[in-house]
């Protein structure tokens, strides 16, 4: 019989994604549970079986229906839920995927209240509408729940046109509203969309950004090494973008400037990742010919630091209407990996500010192909090392997971916020190379 040890605090998450997914959302809980398990706490985490960002349920877990993994020291419990996974996530299809889940979920939750009580829940959103879950559990077993906020999908659903009804728009806010009236705590992962969940509760929001492991992203001196070793020549420059492959990056332009740029031979573009645009991405530029652009798979994680740090741009691409909605968790990784991260942020949003203060990167308005052009041509040539010098400083400080994480769990359980011990690196100010368009 399974046994739990009723010594160590106990944590529940809930959440669509999980490991062993590498991107996105399931990569940040995975990592919180990892740390939680080193430092004495006893798990519990109900989700999906791994599907992003392929939008394919991954080997070995399709065909199954629920499925139970427990770990060698027995503090580990992983419950996964079947659920509708699309092979082209369009809207409608996204919304029958998350209550798919929803209602697999439930049904496991239901059972762990016959389990001994979790302190704390940790509800993870999207999807926004686990917290009546989450909620229902912590009123039955008196637990505490922590609502944390991944991205603000209402209001990102409603900006990128899968929401057309406002009256639905205002019922699904009434909802979110219910939620977090009765959770202990709400947290989100950057300031900017702080700002805007602190619009909608009186709760006291809790800052709990995405973070990096500082160790395995590092700097390495050695790019016309690495360059070689993925077939390219230390004389090119590497533009990459390396992430979901998904509506909301507007990879197009990429297409159209790599097809502009076959005169600068030593430009090479990289799309690395998958996602449900990405066959309709290689199609267009297979129609167009084009040689200075290439497609690869997400990198394994034992060699992901050197594929970064062979890359000369790094692109963290955004679409108007969602900027500041979301937080790229792959900014995390170029700045810990002293990149020169490009980024599309449209002015007042988080992003915009952050680089701009911090001047650890290069940051112009979203959707605008002739000025990403240009710009891109402008990263390719001059010294940029004052920016990824920042980099590599704001991530150490600011990013830091055992700076974070600790801080958060020091709060939950003392209310005391715990404080940092990482010196504070002063950044290098340098003049701003695109300040006309920043």
């Amino acid at each position: 019989m399974e046994q739990i040890n009723i010594a160590k605090k106990r944590i529940l998450l809930l959440g669509i994604n999980f490991s062993p997914e590498l991107t996105g959302i399931g990569k940040y809980s995975g990592e919180m549970i990892d740390w939680l398990i080193k430092n004495g706490y006893d798990c519990t985490v109900v989700t999906s079986f791994p599907y992003y960002p392929n939008w394919s349920v991954q080997q070995p877990y399709r065909g199954l229906f629920y499925k139970k993994e427990v770990n060698d020291t027995g503090d580990l419990r992983v419950y996964r839920c079947p659920l509708y996974v699309p092979s082209v996530p369009t809207g409608k299809k996204r919304i029958l995927h998350d209550i798919s889940f929803f209602f697999t979920s439930l049904l496991m939750m239901l059972y762990l209240l016959f389990k001994p009580k979790s302190d704390y829940v940790f509800c993870v959103a999207p999807p926004f509408h686990l917290g009546f879950l989450s909620a229902l559990y912590c009123f039955l077993k008196g637990s505490k729940m922590i609502y944390h906020i991944q991205d603000l999908q209402i209001e990102a659903a409603r900006d990128l046109g899968v929401i057309k009804n406002q009256s639905l728009f205002a019922i699904m806010l009434k909802m979110e509203k219910f939620i977090m009236k009765r959770a202990a705590y709400v947290s989100t992962i950057s300031a900017g969309m702080l700002e805007k969940v602190a619009l909608k509760t009186d709760k006291k929001i809790l800052m709990f950004p995405n973070w990096v492991d500082v160790e395995e992203f590092h700097p390495i001196n050695k790019r016309d090494e690495l360059k070689q070793q993925w077939g390219f020549t230390p004389a090119d420059k590497i533009v990459l973008y390396s992430g979901s492959i998904g509506e909301k990056q507007g990879l197009e332009s990429l297409i159209s400037i790599a097809n502009d740029f076959q005169h600068h031979a030593s430009i090479q573009f990289i799309i690395c990742g998958n996602g449900p645009y990405r066959n309709k991405l290689q199609q267009m530029a297979s129609d167009k010919k084009l040689f200075n652009i290439s497609f690869l798979p997400l990198q394994p994680l034992h060699i992901f630091n050197e594929f970064l740090n062979m890359s000369d741009v790094h692109l963290v691409l955004q679409k108007k209407n969602a900027c500041d909605l979301m937080m790229p968790s792959k900014l995390a990784g170029i700045l810990s990996s002293g990149g020169l991260a490009l980024v599309t942020a449209e002015r007042g949003s988080t992003l915009h500010k952050i680089i701009r203060e911090h001047n650890m990167g290069v940051v112009i308005n979203c959707e605008d192909e002739s000025l990403l052009a240009s710009t891109i041509l402008a990263c390719c040539s001059g010294d940029h090392q004052a920016r990824t010098l920042n980099a590599r400083a704001y991530a150490m400080r600011e990013l830091n997971r055992e700076v974070i994480l600790k801080r958060l769990f020091s709060e939950l359980e003392t209310g005391v916020e715990f404080k940092t011990s990482v010196p504070k690196v002063k950044e290098i100010k340098t003049e701003l190379v695109f300040s006309n368009h920043n």
